[in-house]
């Protein structure tokens, strides 16, 4: 297919999503396979227009506190993965995770995330082992009066009960990839079903949900393809796609890093196939310096701001721009104002998602 046909095609395709027509997996490869700057421009413009219809210029924040790093399982791809005795271990007091929420909530953030491994602390056989983290949920949401997202693995269902009966609102699961011969290699001895259902569970108690793909681990596009029909079909209230970074310690650590357009195409088809939903710029993947791009590419949340100074990690970078503030809403607010846009209000955002002194389930279904 020549540039001539390749323009076409890109524009048929723009105009079946701004007619809300549902893309087809060769329209999503298609996209995902282009290479031409300009047809790229015309993408992401497409993507921007349908952000603008749905969000204006307004764009949401989100704290972020990794709560704790040790985990029970062995991700090929995670620094924090049991076997790596190279990888940052704490587990942060409740008194701590509050006054750094209490911290962000003051900073301007809409949403607390609470992000742990799966800590054998909790994950274990006594009878009332997450009752720590149910505490602190429901401190927080008393504390900040913000939504809270909880994203501690796949928990047992009577745990999502227990999280939204405290508060929570968001839960967050990433599968990485819905190609389940990719997932045992990626996430070795777990259950793959199990990972999905717990987010239908979720959904079934209230909670809204969010769903990822690692982007550059070995999946192809039909793979992604086939990722953002299973968002579609999970109902996922927030999806996102982040790049992969290799990490010392793992058995993926001599992995190529991924091509970094190959996150900001995924970006923008989620927008076009998902125009009213929540989509992230990660400030974890290239820090400060990458989230123009991806907010250009259409997304429209602001994630993994981090306070900095109180020692506390990020996922796939662990210290990239945390201790010298280049992860805080100061530091988000003039590129915001670069693109053209601005934080929403505190309440824009609960009129959205539902939270403290909001409707639950609030966001669009498109």
């Amino acid at each position: 297919m020549n540039i001539a046909e390749q323009g076409r095609r890109l524009e048929n395709i723009l105009e079946k999503a701004r007619r809300y027509e549902a893309l087809t997996e060769e329209d999503i490869v298609f996209i995902l396979q282009l290479r031409q700057g300009d047809l790229i421009d015309k993408l992401f413009s497409a993507a921007r227009e349908m952000r603008g219809i749905h969000f204006q210029d307004k764009i949401f924040l989100y704290g972020f506190l990794y709560i704790s790093t040790y985990c029970r399982n062995n991700c090929t791809f995670c620094f924090y993965r049991t076997a790596n005795n190279r990888s940052l271990r704490y587990r942060k007091e409740e008194s701590e995770v509050v006054a750094a929420a209490t911290a962000l909530a003051r900073s301007g953030v809409h949403l607390i995330d609470l992000t742990m491994g799966e800590d054998p602390e909790l994950f274990n056989d006594r009878e009332h082992g997450f009752d720590a983290l149910i505490r602190l949920v429901r401190k927080i949401t008393e504390v900040t009066r913000l939504p809270v997202m909880v994203s501690p693995g796949a928990v047992p269902g009577p745990v999502l009960e227990s999280l939204a009966q405290a508060g929570a609102v968001w839960y967050a699961c990433y599968q990485e990839t819905h190609n389940p011969v990719l997932f045992e290699r990626l996430r070795p001895g777990q259950d793959y079903q199990a990972r999905f259902n717990a987010k239908l569970i979720a959904h079934a108690y209230g909670l809204l949900t969010e769903e990822g793909i690692l982007v550059g681990v070995g999946e192809t596009s039909a793979d992604i393809a086939h990722s953002i029909e299973a968002m579609r079909t999970l109902g996922a209230e927030q999806v996102r796609a982040m790049k992969f970074v290799p990490r010392e310690g793992t058995p993926m650590e001599g992995y190529p890093s991924p091509d970094p357009l190959a996150e900001l195409l995924i970006i923008a088809v989620l927008r076009l196939v998902f125009p009213g939903r929540l989509i992230p710029a990660t400030l974890d993947v290239e820090g400060l310096a990458g989230l123009e791009r991806r907010l250009e590419a259409g997304a429209n949340v602001v994630t993994s701001i981090v306070p900095p100074r109180q020692g506390l990690a990020g996922v796939a970078q662990s210290f990239l721009d945390i201790d010298d503030a280049r992860r805080t809403v100061d530091s988000v607010l003039p590129v915001l104002e670069k693109c053209g846009l601005k934080p929403a209000t505190v309440e824009e955002y609960q009129k959205f998602c539902g939270g403290p002194g909001a409707p639950r389930r609030g966001g669009p279904n498109n």
